[in-house]
């Protein structure tokens, strides 16, 4: 009986010890938060996409509270929640143009020439491991099997007809998609910019016709008539410059390969 009330009375002691220990280290090893960045953190969208260029929200908050960010890198909840945050901070939030992904390759399964009939994973990279660069002739095209569909939290992009497409009016630019594309081919553009080439094959005219029934060959007409040189063929493939764009379509118009697109919204 003794020995239980002892060993009692001893486990009460070391309790009672360890519970100060731990009293006067959290006092000395306490880290005081700001208290905005746990208002900043409510006032994200709360996707934690990474798209502001931070580990996840908590670290974006975090960020912004110490003055490190500025107050409208939330791709997700974009222009209200930057509001907020600015709000928060007491600052202005500044303006900055949404971005959205663009895939510049028009090669859909009827038009590009298939190099194997790949029947492996779904999966992009797992097809260049399998054949290199591609499964279809075309070495630049995109191959389709939806690694940027997978990695995309707000399904803005869908395989149609063999090659991705990203739906504009739910991309929030976060750029989880073009991190995911073994082959680099998404792009995040300017919200603003409608019109876009749907190719980015570098090899000549003649080596495209062969390949693909839109390629882009280089044939320098959307560059001889477009009246704002905002359109130039560089390495074979005609690329619009966004900054000159005054998007009048004329070089939809007279694209012989019908490669220029006006996007949808």
């Amino acid at each position: 009986m003794n020995t239980i009330l002892l060993s009692v009375l001893v486990l009460g002691v070391l309790g009672a010890v360890f519970g100060c220990v731990l009293a006067v280290a959290s006092r000395v090893f306490h880290v005081e938060v700001d208290p905005r960045e746990a208002a900043v953190r409510e006032a994200l969208a709360g996707a934690n996409c990474g798209g502001c260029g931070y580990p996840g929200c908590d670290g974006y908050a975090k960020a912004v509270a110490a003055g490190e960010a500025p107050c409208n890198k939330c791709v997700a909840g974009g222009a209200a929640t930057a509001a907020k945050v600015a709000e928060i901070m007491g600052v202005s939030a500044g303006e900055t143009e949404r971005q959205v992904a663009f895939v510049p390759c028009s090669g859909c399964t009827d038009v590009a020439e298939a190099r194997f009939n790949y029947t492996g994973p779904e999966d992009c990279r797992a097809a260049m491991l399998f054949g290199g660069k591609s499964n279809k002739l075309c070495t630049f095209a995109c191959i389709g099997l939806g690694n940027c569909v997978k990695a995309c939290q707000f399904d803005a992009m869908h395989i149609v007809n063999g090659i991705a497409q990203s739906d504009r009016t739910k991309c929030v630019g976060c750029g989880a998609c073009v991190d995911a594309c073994p082959k680099s081919i998404v792009q995040l553009i300017p919200e603003s910019q409608k019109i876009m080439v749907g190719c980015r094959n570098q090899d000549k005219g003649a080596q495209v016709m062969k390949i693909c029934k839109v390629g882009c060959i280089g044939c320098m007409k959307c560059q001889r008539e477009c009246p704002s040189d905002a359109i130039h063929v560089e390495n074979f493939v005609a690329k619009i410059d966004p900054s000159k764009c005054v998007q009048c379509g004329h070089c939809t118009e007279v694209c012989p390969r019908h490669i220029i697109h006006t996007l949808k919204p």
